[in-house]
């Protein structure tokens, strides 16, 4: 069975994780994506000491290549690779790729048919292009911290990497439209995703709460709804931990109160509908806490589960490293790296039914399939291979383990 995008050749340029997450959604769907790195590996193998995980998470299904693209031979060979390909991910600094002489007005003259996908801070342009950009300062300039946290504390960062993988997975959803695009016309394009416009739409509950309370609008509200409309909408506390509760419905806060032995409730006015009990949030928060308190939040769970009322146990993380619903759907995938041994990597969320995930391998090492590309692709011989190896041009696995 053909995968849905078997036969579209990658260059990946990505480092760090928003170019690197979509070009292994890329990888998961059959793209034939080459990593391509500095001599010294991306800015991410750095992080720890050998290969951090987090590099290994993002980088399965794909082949590593190693060149040095600050010299002359360097950008000819990857002027060579990107007339073979469909796609370029980049999500360097404004402006790295054109200092490089390999901007996308060089690379559209090279190959036509290129989708050449630029994932930026905010932008190519606007007044913060030119702004150095990481998910932290997309976090505090897109309204993200200021959302986060307790209304009498500092802000608080999301926890999550969410500028970078909204990022990414928006790049990922523009360059596959822009390949049916090009089924139709024939060429490639340019396709920009700014971290910080893919995150505007997130904030939809407090924008809403700003535009309908203006002044009143309280902007962090903890664990509580972003727009103070849904009551009861918080984390409790349980004997061993918390859990989320929430009730969108009215039929769902009927249900709590009759788990919770609270139907003297039922017919209380302050609690009626979604709107009453908004206006005494911090009692419904007393009656709920009252009850969760004296409970485990697993024992919790499974009544909540019964009465089909929204909630979750807050989980942590080593309890999410080893989720059986995560395993079991295959999202927690066990390989074997060449040098790590047996690590979990993330499978992928994007199912397709013609078109399965059928096999994780691990991210290459640095220079891992430089020669094997550089033959299948552009014809190199195993002399010129040999020089381009002892000149610093390129790394290749097969050099090294030569020369130990």
């Amino acid at each position: 069975m053909n995968k849905a995008l078997e036969g579209i050749t990658v260059l990946d340029l990505g480092q760090i994780y928003n170019g690197p997450y979509c070009s292994l959604m890329l990888a998961f769907q059959g793209a034939k994506v080459i990593k391509v790195e500095p001599l010294k590996g991306e800015n991410l193998r750095v992080r720890r000491k050998g290969d951090c995980h987090e590099l290994l998470m993002l980088n399965s299904n794909k082949y590593g290549v190693s060149i040095d693209l600050k010299t002359d031979q360097g950008k000819e060979i990857f002027l060579d690779l990107v007339r073979k390909s469909d796609v370029l991910v980049e999500n360097f600094s404004l402006g790295a790729m054109d200092r490089l002489g390999l901007g996308y007005d060089v690379l559209k003259e090279v190959n036509p048919r290129l989708i050449y996908a630029s994932g930026k801070g905010y932008g190519l342009s606007g007044p913060y292009a030119k702004r150095p950009a990481m998910d932290l300062t997309v976090q505090a300039m897109a309204g993200v911290m200021a959302t986060t946290g307790f209304a009498d504390k500092p802000p608080v960062k999301a926890g999550p990497a969410i500028c970078d993988f909204l990022g990414g997975i928006h790049l990922f959803g523009g360059i596959t439209t822009a390949l049916y695009q090009r089924t139709i016309t024939g060429k490639g394009q340019l396709v920009e995703v700014s971290m910080h416009d893919s995150v505007y739409p997130t904030l939809a509950s407090a924008l809403g709460a700003y535009y309908s309370q203006g002044e009143k609008f309280s902007e962090r509200t903890g664990n509580q709804h972003s727009g103070m409309a849904t009551a009861p909408y918080n984390v409790y506390e349980t004997k061993d931990g918390y859990i989320a509760i929430l009730c969108v419905a009215d039929r769902q806060w009927r249900s709590l109160l009759t788990v919770i032995d609270r139907e003297d409730l039922l017919e209380d006015k302050r609690f009626e509908t979604n709107i009453d009990r908004s206006a005494h949030t911090l009692i419904v928060d007393e009656i709920v806490t009252s009850w969760t308190t004296k409970r485990n939040k697993n024992e919790i769970a499974e009544l909540f589960i019964e009465a089909n009322i929204p909630h979750s146990p807050v989980q942590t993380i080593e309890e999410v490293a080893n989720d059986p619903h995560l395993i079991e759907r295959e999202m927690i995938k066990e390989v074997s790296h060449a040098v790590e041994g047996n690590i979990k990597v993330p499978g992928s969320p994007i199912r397709l039914s013609d078109s399965p995930l059928e096999k994780v391998f691990p991210a290459p090492i640095i220079g891992e399939h430089t020669e094997e590309v550089l033959k299948e692709l552009l014809g190199y011989s195993d002399e010129q291979l040999k020089t381009f190896n002892h000149e610093g041009i390129i790394r290749s696995k097969n050099h090294e383990l030569q020369n130990k």
